[in-house]
C-alpha cells in the first residue's frame, strides 16, 4: 500500500515540478501589470480604459477640493486658518496634480527596475541548479512515503502562493487605478488618505519581489532534494506581506514630501539592483 501511494505521489510530482518551474517566468509581469493579461483573456480593452476614467475622476476631485478649501478658508473663514499663506494650499494642489499625472510614468520606471532586479536575483539563485526532473522524482520515491508526502505539501504551498501572486497583481492594479483619487488627500496638511495609500502600494510591490525570489529559492531547494528547506522558503513567501507590515512605515511630518518618498523608494531598488551587477 505504501509503495502504491509513493508511486501515485511521484506521478503527481512529475507534472508539478515542470509546471512549477515554468510558472516562475511570468509572475513579475502578471503581478505588476495584471491589466494586460486580463485584457488579453477577456478579449477587450476595458481594464485599460478604467485607468482613464479614474484619472479624470481624480483630477476633477483635486480641482473641486482645491476650490472648496480655498473658498471656505479664505472667503468664508469656516475651514482652517485664514491667516495661513495661500501658497501652502497652492503647493498642495500642484503637488497632487503632478503626482496624479506623472504616476504612470514613475510606476513604469519602478516596474522595470523591479523586473530587472528580480531577474538578476532569480538567475543568482538558480545558477547551476539541477534540472534533471527524472532523477529528482526517483530520489523522492526512494526516500519513502514521508518524504513524498512532504514534497506534495510543498507543491500545495506553491500553488497557494501562485494564487496569492494573482491576488497581489489585482491588488496592485486597484491601487494604481485609485491613486489619482488618493492624491486628493495631498491638499490636507496631514496628506489625508494618501499617506496610508502609498505605504500600502510600496508594501505590495516590495512583497512581490521578495515572494518571487523566495518561491524560486524554494523550487531550487526542492529540485536539489532539500525538501524541508524548500517548504520553509515557500511558507515564508506566503507570510511575506504580514512580515513587511511590521517594519514598512511611512514617516510622519510635513518635511518628508511624497515625491521624496517615491524617489527614495525607487532609489533604494536601484541601489539593490546595482549590488548584483
Amino acid at each position: 500500500m505504501e509503495y502504491i501511494l509513493v508511486l501515485l505521489i511521484a506521478a503527481i510530482l512529475t507534472g508539478c515540478l515542470t509546471y512549477a518551474n515554468s510558472l516562475m517566468k511570468d509572475l513579475i509581469p502578471i503581478a505588476l501589470n495584471a491589466e494586460r493579461y486580463m485584457d488579453t483573456m477577456l478579449g477587450t480593452n476595458g481594464l485599460t480604459e478604467i485607468f482613464n476614467i479614474f484619472f479624470g475622476f481624480g483630477i476633477s476631485l483635486i480641482v473641486l477640493k482645491f476650490l472648496k478649501k480655498g473658498f471656505e478658508q479664505y472667503i468664508l473663514w469656516t475651514d482652517g486658518d485664514a491667516d495661513s499663506d495661500p501658497l501652502l494650499l497652492l503647493t498642495g494642489f500642484f503637488r497632487a496634480l503632478a503626482i496624479a499625472v506623472s504616476f504612470p510614468t514613475m510606476y513604469s520606471w519602478l516596474a522595470t527596475i523591479i523586473e530587472d532586479l528580480t531577474a538578476k536575483l532569480i538567475n543568482a539563485v538558480s545558477n547551476g541548479m539541477a534540472t534533471d526532473f527524472t532523477a529528482i522524482i526517483t530520489g523522492i520515491s526512494s526516500a519513502g512515503l514521508f518524504t513524498a508526502i512532504i514534497s506534495l505539501i510543498f507543491f500545495i504551498c506553491f500553488f497557494l502562493l501562485y494564487l496569492q501572486f494573482l491576488m497581489r497583481g489585482m491588488e496592485i492594479l486597484i491601487l494604481r487605478v485609485g491613486l489619482p483619487v488618493a492624491c486628493v488627500g495631498l491638499l490636507d496638511t496631514d496628506k489625508g488618505v494618501f499617506r496610508t495609500y502609498i505605504q500600502k502600494f510600496f508594501q505590495s510591490t516590495l512583497a512581490v519581489l521578495i515572494q518571487i525570489v523566495l518561491a524560486k529559492l524554494g523550487v531550487a531547494l526542492m529540485l536539489n532534494t532539500h525538501v524541508f528547506w524548500g517548504v520553509a522558503a515557500l511558507m515564508l513567501a506566503i507570510k511575506t506581506p504580514k512580515f513587511l507590515q511590521e517594519f514598512i512605515i511611512v514617516s510622519g511630518g510635513q518635511g518628508s514630501g511624497v515625491t521624496g518618498t517615491i524617489y527614495q523608494s525607487v532609489r533604494l531598488v536601484q541601489i539593490a539592483k546595482g549590488a548584483f551587477k
